[in-house]
C-alpha cells in the first residue's frame, strides 16, 4: 500500500481547561460549591476571602453594588431594586486571654496549667450534663447497633446468644426478620455443629421481641402490631378488641371491609373507631425510628419575593464567600522574571482569575435561568401548583440563548426559595396534557388537582381512578385512567380500597 500525504479541513470543538472548570462549577450543588471554594482557597495563595469593610479591589467576585455583584438582584419586570447595605464591621479582641500569661514560663509548664479548662471550670454542672447527653447522642446508631447494645445487657447462654446474633443479622432496617426460623436453625446446626431445636430459636426470638423499639424482630406486620399491643399497659382502653381484630380480622382490616368487622366482632361503629384509633397509633415499621436524625438541609440558591407588585429574583448572598485576588502576592509578580517562584505566582494568579470568572459565570447563568422560570411560572407563585404551566428545557434554552444541556446542569440540585416553599428548579419543568378547549395543562397541575380531589373525598366512598378521570374531564382535562394511576402513585396516595375509612 502506497503512503501519501493528504490535507483535510474540518471543525472540532475543544474544551479548554477554563471551559471544563466553568461547566464543573455550574453543575455543583450549593454544598459541593462551598467545598470547591474552600479547596481553591487552601491550594491557591492568590485567593482570599473578602471581609466586610475591606476596600475594593480590581479582581473581585461578588463585590458590592456597582461592581461584579451588580446582578445579584433582578426582577421579572424592569426596574427592580438592588439589595444594598453591608453588615456592620466586626472585630475580635485577641489580647484579653494573653494578658494574664507570665513572660517567663518554666520548661515543664503545661498549657492546661495556664489556660482555663473548657471541660471543667468554664462549664457548670447543668451545662456538663446537657452537653454530655447531646454529644453521646449526636451520632445516630443503626438498628443493629441498638439491638446489639441491648443484647450485651441481656443474660443468655452461649448457644442462645449465637441464635440471637443470627436473628439480628437476619433483621432488616424496618425491624422485620427476613429469614425463616427453620433456615436459621439449619444454618447454625450446619456451620457450628450445634444441636438446636426450633422451639429454642422461637424462644430466643420472643426474647428479642421485648427489645426497643417495640415491634422489632417480628416476622410480619400482624406479629409486629401484636407485639406492640403486648407491651401496652393492661388498662389501655380497647386493648382486647384490638388484639381480636389483628389476630382474626387483619385481612378485612387491610381491605377496608369494616362492615364485615362490625358484624363479626359485634362492635358498634363508634366503638370500632376507638379500636382503629389504637391500632393506627402503632408503628408498622419500628426499625425506621432508629437512626433517622441525619437530616439533610437544603440551602436555596435564589430567593423569589414580591416587592411593589413585582416578583423579584435575588441570589442567596450566603451560598459562597466573597473572593478576591490577594493584592500583596499579586504585586510580587515581575513581568520579565522567569524564576520558579515568579512562575509559581504567575500561574496561581491566572488560575485564580479563571476561578473567579467561572464563579461569576455560574451566578450569571443561574440568575438568567431563574428569572426566566419566574416569568413563565408567575401564575404558580400567585395561585399555587394548580396554576403551573407546562415548561420544557428547550423553551428556557431559547430564551437565554444557551444549550439544553446547560439548562439541565443549572436546574439540577439548585433550589429556589419562594413564598410557597423551597423547590428544586427542575420542579418547574413538566410535560403537558391537552385540554378539551385546545389548550395545555401541566402534569404538575394535574397532580395538584388529584391531591385536591382526594383530600375532599368522602372517606366512606373514596374516589376511584375512573371517577377522578371523569371529574377531570368535566374540568376540561383529558387524561387516561392509567395516567391518573401513575400520578396518584407518584404522590404516594394509596388506591381507593386502602383509603376507605370510617367517618
Amino acid at each position: 500500500m502506497k503512503q501519501s500525504l493528504q490535507l483535510k479541513l474540518g471543525q472540532q470543538l475543544t474544551m479548554t481547561p477554563q471551559l471544563q472548570q466553568a461547566i464543573r462549577l455550574l453543575q455543583l450543588s450549593t454544598m459541593d460549591l462551598q467545598q470547591e471554594i474552600q479547596q481553591a482557597l487552601d491550594s491557591n495563595p492568590m485567593l482570599e476571602v473578602e471581609e466586610d469593610g475591606d476596600s475594593d479591589y480590581d479582581d473581585t467576585f461578588g463585590q458590592r453594588d456597582g461592581k461584579t455583584g451588580e446582578r445579584e438582584s433582578t426582577s421579572t419586570d424592569s426596574g427592580a431594586d438592588k439589595p444594598g447595605g453591608d453588615d456592620a464591621d466586626q472585630s475580635i479582641d485577641d489580647t484579653e486571654w494573653t494578658a494574664g500569661l507570665p513572660e517567663d514560663l518554666p520548661v515543664d509548664t503545661q498549657w492546661d496549667d495556664l489556660l482555663p479548662s473548657a471541660s471543667a471550670s468554664s462549664l457548670s454542672g447543668d451545662d456538663l450534663s446537657d452537653t454530655g447527653f447531646d454529644s453521646r447522642n449526636a451520632a445516630s446508631d443503626s438498628l443493629r447497633d441498638q439491638l446489639m447494645w441491648q443484647l450485651n445487657l441481656t443474660r443468655l447462654s452461649d448457644v442462645d446468644r449465637v441464635i440471637a446474633l443470627a436473628i439480628i443479622d437476619a433483621t432488616d432496617d424496618n425491624g422485620r426478620v427476613m429469614q425463616e426460623l427453620e433456615d436459621i436453625r439449619q444454618s447454625l446446626s450446619g456451620e457450628m455443629d450445634l444441636e438446636i431445636d426450633l422451639d429454642e430459636v422461637v424462644a430466643v426470638l420472643h426474647r428479642l421481641q421485648q427489645f426497643e423499639p417495640a415491634g422489632v424482630c417480628t416476622r410480619d406486620l400482624q406479629e409486629c402490631l401484636l407485639v406492640q399491643l403486648q407491651q401496652l399497659p393492661p388498662s389501655t382502653p380497647w386493648l382486647d378488641q384490638a388484639r381480636i381484630i389483628l389476630s382474626r380480622h387483619i385481612n378485612q382490616l387491610g381491605n377496608g371491609d369494616y362492615s364485615q368487622i362490625l358484624r363479626r366482632t359485634r362492635l358498634k361503629e363508634s366503638e370500632l373507631k376507638q379500636v382503629l384509633g389504637l391500632i393506627q397509633s402503632l408503628d408498622p415499621n419500628p426499625g425506621q425510628s432508629v437512626g433517622q436524625d441525619n437530616t439533610e438541609y437544603v440551602v436555596p440558591d435564589v430567593f423569589v419575593s414580591k416587592k411593589d407588585g413585582r416578583w423579584v429574583v435575588e441570589l442567596n448572598p450566603d451560598i459562597a464567600p466573597k473572593l478576591r485576588i490577594n493584592s500583596d502576592y499579586a504585586s510580587l509578580i515581575k513581568r520579565a522574571d522567569s524564576s520558579a517562584d515568579n512562575t509559581f505566582l504567575r500561574d496561581n494568579l491566572q488560575e485564580a482569575r479563571w476561578f473567579l470568572k467561572s464563579l461569576h459565570s455560574r451566578n450569571e447563568t443561574l440568575m438568567k435561568v431563574a428569572t426566566r422560570i419566574v416569568e413563565h411560572q408567575r401564575n404558580f407563585l400567585e395561585y399555587g401548583a394548580e396554576a403551573m404551566k407546562p415548561l420544557v428545557l428547550h423553551e428556557i434554552a431559547e430564551l437565554v440563548e444557551m444549550h439544553e444541556s446547560t439548562i439541565s446542569r443549572v436546574t439540577t440540585q439548585k433550589y429556589m426559595h419562594t413564598p410557597r416553599g423551597v423547590f428544586e428548579l427542575k420542579y418547574f419543568f413538566s410535560s403537558h396534557v391537552a385540554t378539551t378547549s385546545g389548550g395545555e395543562c401541566s402534569s404538575t397541575a394535574i397532580r395538584a388537582l388529584i391531591r385536591k380531589l382526594v383530600a375532599a373525598e368522602n372517606p366512606r366512598k373514596p374516589l376511584s381512578d375512573n371517577k377522578i378521570t371523569q371529574l377531570l374531564q368535566e374540568q376540561g382535562v383529558q387524561v387516561a385512567r392509567r395516567t391518573i394511576a401513575k400520578y396518584r402513585e407518584s404522590l404516594m396516595i394509596p388506591p381507593s380500597n386502602e383509603r376507605k375509612r370510617l367517618v
